[in-house]
């Protein structure tokens, strides 16, 4: 091929690392904001806390003014304004350690959580305090490995039994299962049952002799499960030999045990929600504003800045001005991000009065082209502004997206939001007739009614999406 120069001419989008920071900071989660904040605490000399800020007013000549900011040997003109585009901090600043941080050094003791415990843990506790040979016991292990987080048998006595046979010599099917009724007396009471049948009977077994209406409970857990499943009335009553009201009581009496008696053990990480915004109502007026333990106020340390000296080009004081420099856009970056997060959240708030109102039902349809139009930002922003941040309301801390939904066209011409659409379904099914549960078809009508055009479709779609039933699973004859 012959070589050849071609000069090409085309745009395309760069960013200082000033908008990168910006954008970081934008996007992080209250939890991550913190550490961030905490990390360049660690990293930046010149960051501090402004823990002075509320003495201001007494001692307003300590009052340092970081956007012009005069050291005892001058202005600091010679740091610049702006990085070069397409470059990052490592390139222009020297990389620094958190200061007392050192290669190797431990974990704060604070980061170590206790283990949870789990439902095989409370087994082998109760395993290891029963009198029970050795033989046993690694039968009874087998057993509890086998368990599910509901408190079920994962595995089939036959499967378990299999598993046993290489191990322990001249096992027979009968020793498994002594060792599983003795496990099955462990607390809590239905643990380690093959399905819900079994569960049932041995925690109705638990109960005194003269508990009202076990025995029937005991008979239509063991052999007549499906009917209840189905509702049949009739037959239950033959088949039981109860009329209508021997029939409820002993059904009240199944419903109050625990179809997964293990699932109160298991113990999951508490994730804790801090709201970025606290909405409220004064005067008849919404008023947003900024939570201001999610950010602590920094500011440039005076004493640290004042050592600066302007001519002097010594690797102390050239490192010391980089550390200024950064200080001063990691500060102007938060505050970028806080004065756009109270933005977006106002213009929330004011969109969704009729929410903060009257609730789900009266929620408009937003999409995220509607605040990025009244803000004057890009919808990429608007989406970073909304992940990951919650306010706190009258209602609950709800997340920002959760006000953001599609929209179904009404008969007046108007729309409604899918939001407001899944609330009006779940109103009508927690109003409705247990014998006779509202169908997919009947809900479309009645939104019908309201001037709310859904499809029978779109309606079960929403119903799944909330984890309800079907019409025939809801329907309570009993």
């Amino acid at each position: 091929m012959k070589q050849s120069l071609q000069l090409r001419i085309g745009q395309n989008l760069t960013m200082t690392p000033q908008l990168q920071q910006a954008i970081k900071l934008l996007q992080l989660s209250t939890m991550d904001l913190q550490q961030e904040i905490q990390q360049a605490l660690e990293s930046n000399m010149m960051l501090e806390l402004d823990e002075e800020e509320s003495l201001s007013q007494e001692r307003p000549e300590r009052k340092t003014d970081i956007s012009d900011q005069v050291t005892s040997e001058g202005s600091q003109s010679d740091i610049p304004d702006e990085l070069p585009v397409d470059s990052s901090w490592d390139d222009v600043f020297e990389a620094s350690l958190p200061s007392g941080a050192e290669v190797g050094e431990a974990v704060e003791f604070e980061t170590f959580r206790s283990k949870a415990e789990t439902l095989q843990d409370h087994l082998l506790w109760q395993l290891e305090m029963a009198p029970i040979s050795e033989r046993d016991h690694a039968i009874a292990i087998a057993i509890i490995d086998s368990i599910n987080e509901d408190g079920y048998l994962g595995a089939t006595l036959e499967e378990i039994f299999q598993g046993l046979s290489e191990q322990l010599e001249e096992l027979e099917l009968d020793e498994v299962k002594a060792v599983l009724h003795r496990v099955q007396n462990f607390d809590p009471v239905g643990v380690a049952a093959n399905d819900l049948g079994e569960c049932l009977r041995l925690q109705l077994l638990q109960l005194p002799e003269d508990t009202s209406f076990k025995h029937e409970a005991m008979e239509l857990v063991s052999r007549h499960l499906d009917l209840l499943a189905s509702h049949d009335q009739s037959k239950l009553m033959r088949r039981l030999d109860v009329n209508e009201s021997q029939l409820k009581q002993a059904i009240a009496l199944i419903r109050s045990l625990d179809p997964k008696p293990g699932a109160y053990l298991q113990n999951y990480d508490s994730q804790y929600v801090i709201p970025d915004v606290f909405v409220s109502k004064a005067r008849g007026q919404w008023v947003v504003s900024l939570n201001p333990d999610i950010a602590p106020k920094l500011r440039v340390n005076p004493l640290y800045s004042g050592m600066i000296k302007r001519a002097d080009n010594s690797r102390d004081n050239v490192s010391m001005k980089d550390h200024l420099q950064e200080a001063r856009w990691f500060i102007k970056s938060l505050h970028s991000r806080n004065d756009t997060l109270l933005r977006v959240a106002k213009s929330i708030v004011e969109k969704q009065k009729d929410f903060f109102e009257h609730g789900p039902i009266a929620m408009k349809p937003m999409v995220l082209r509607d605040i990025a139009e009244e803000l004057d930002l890009h919808e990429s922003t608007i989406s970073r502004v909304t992940t990951q941040k919650y306010m706190h309301t009258p209602n609950g801390i709800i997340e920002f997206k959760y006000f953001f939904s599609s929209h179904v066209s009404t008969d007046a011409g108007g729309e409604c939001s899918a939001t407001a659409i899944r609330a009006f379904i779940k109103e009508l099914i927690g109003n409705e007739m247990p014998a006779k549960p509202l169908s997919d078809s009947k809900i479309a009508e009645l939104l019908k009614e309201k001037g709310i055009n859904v499809a029978r479709r779109t309606i079960a779609k929403y119903r799944e999406s909330m984890s309800i039933p079907s019409s025939s699973q809801r329907k309570r004859i009993l």
